[in-house]
């Protein structure tokens, strides 16, 4: 895949990027190597003083980076200055609060004394380099909610951006520098897939965080794996959205709009199947519809505009053989499931799809194992809630979930049987730079964000003192 910005509304290729070779490579990673052995020893206030600036820097950048966004990877202009406000969120985040978060823990003192220790204590180190395979769909967050908190805890990073959004990538490398990070600690290497298997056997990398696919996390973990790398993988998703009986179904159905076409469709969190007690399910559907119907799908850059195009020619094809074979086995389509006609000023030549929602879906079709990574809704009816809970597990991913009810047995009963990373309880998923996310099975393993993001890549080193140790001030 060639490295360049090809605009998804028309097709037009803006540039095009040569990849890095092999000695420039070699010299950032030896960069970043010789940046971290110095930049582990600076202290909190420091490094929350520079992602501090980075994150103003990012603020006064805000309309310009989210055009860049939107050019490359298509989503709306509105949606993509939401992106960089939110990095800049999580940025001041981690400055404000990594200290407490990697604060020495300290057993008790009879289980100190058990141990036969005069002291002992857990201090949370930096591991290293760490390599960053980041997708295209969230071009900044993704990379952030990395960053912020790796660049925290005293590691540096090596980005390898998706190859459709290079100058979003770009950006984030100079952001870093602008903001005054001693040079290495953040680059950015416009590089092919191919690229990655090198890099990440490169004994200077010492662990390696993606997110994508399930065929990338797979190849990624098994490199990493064979080299004894530690590794967090955020992939895939085909996020269940129930509606109980109890909710309220006017809100739900607006909310679900929102959560499924957020980012035109394309994120792993959105909400992709609707599972709707039959009690509600007329209603539900027809407010649904009716809102999917209702948005705007035009060009990204205009305010107006809900839904602009997929991120390539190849996704838009993707989509629509899901959609065609579920069709061709008997599912049907209440809105959408065609390209948009008629847009106009170039647009017809853009990767667009038309909001859709299906129903009638069985488990032959391959929309009800696969991710849908486009504006398609899958719409099931059931009788009850162990039936509704079955479904929503039934895939071979376990991102997140949301759960529409007001009976707090209800509650309780999903948040201990759905299999996912989170239970979003009438409200959409999203992400905080305060909660942990991830996911089970298929969708990944690991943590980022909130305390457990910042701990991924570091070593929590037990430090013990016997009877005789003189430790006064070494803590």
């Amino acid at each position: 895949m060639p490295i360049a910005t090809v605009n998804p509304a028309n097709g037009e290729t803006l540039r095009t990027f040569d990849a890095l070779g092999e000695d420039e490579i070699e010299r950032r990673i030896a960069t970043a190597h010789s940046a971290y052995r110095a930049y582990r020893s600076t202290g909190f206030d420091e490094r929350a003083r520079l992602l501090r600036r980075a994150a103003d820097l990012l603020d006064e950048d805000q309309g310009d980076i989210a055009r860049v966004m939107t050019t490359e990877m298509g989503k709306p202009v509105k949606a993509a200055r939401a992106e960089a406000a939110k990095c800049a969120k999580a940025m001041r985040w981690y400055a404000d609060n990594a200290a407490e978060l990697l604060a020495d823990e300290h057993p008790s003192a009879a289980d100190v004394r058990d141990s036969g220790a005069s002291s002992a204590y857990i201090r949370y180190r930096p591991l290293g380099v760490v390599l960053a395979v980041m997708p295209w769909n969230f071009p900044l967050w993704q990379v952030v909610r990395f960053a912020a908190p790796a660049l925290m805890a005293g590691n540096v990073g090596l980005l390898k951006h998706a190859s459709n959004v290079p100058q979003t990538a770009l950006y984030l490398g100079d952001l870093f520098h602008r903001a005054g990070f001693p040079a290495g600690c953040f680059q950015t290497l416009l590089v092919g897939s191919g690229a990655i298997e090198a890099i990440l056997r490169d004994e200077r990398i010492v662990a390696a965080t993606l997110t994508g696919s399930e065929p990338a996390g797979r190849s990624v973990a098994s490199i990493a794996g064979a080299e004894v790398k530690k590794t967090v993988l955020e992939l895939g998703g085909s996020d269940p959205y129930l509606v109980l009986p109890s909710a309220d179904i006017a809100r739900a159905a607006r909310t679900a709009v929102t959560a499924r076409v957020q980012n035109n469709g394309q994120s792993c969190i959105a909400a992709k199947r609707f599972i709707v007690h039959t009690d509600v399910y007329e209603e539900f559907t027809e407010r649904f519809t009716a809102g999917m119907r209702a948005l705007t799908v035009g060009d990204p850059l205009q305010e107006s505009t809900d839904v602009g195009p997929l991120s390539s020619e190849q996704g838009r094809a993707d989509l629509e053989e899901l959609v065609d074979d579920a069709v061709r086995r008997g599912a049907r389509v209440l809105c959408g499931g065609a390209r948009p006609e008629n847009l106009g000023g170039g647009l017809d030549r853009g990767w667009f799809y038309a909001p859709t929602v299906l129903t009638g879906i069985t488990p032959q079709m391959r929309l009800h194992h696969e991710e849908t990574f486009g504006p398609v809704a899958t719409l099931h009816r059931v009788a009850g809630l162990d039936e509704a809970v079955a479904l929503a597990n039934d895939t071979p991913f376990g991102l997140s979930s949301n759960v529409w009810t007001r009976d707090a047995d209800e509650a309780l009963r999903c948040v201990r049987d759905l299999e996912a990373g989170g239970v979003f309880f009438n409200g959409m998923t999203a992400s905080h730079p305060a909660l942990p996310f991830g996911g089970v099975k298929r969708s990944g393993y690991g943590r980022e964000l909130a305390g457990h993001g910042i701990r991924e890549f570091c070593n929590a080193t037990t430090v013990w003192y016997g009877p005789e140790s003189d430790q006064a001030d070494r803590t």
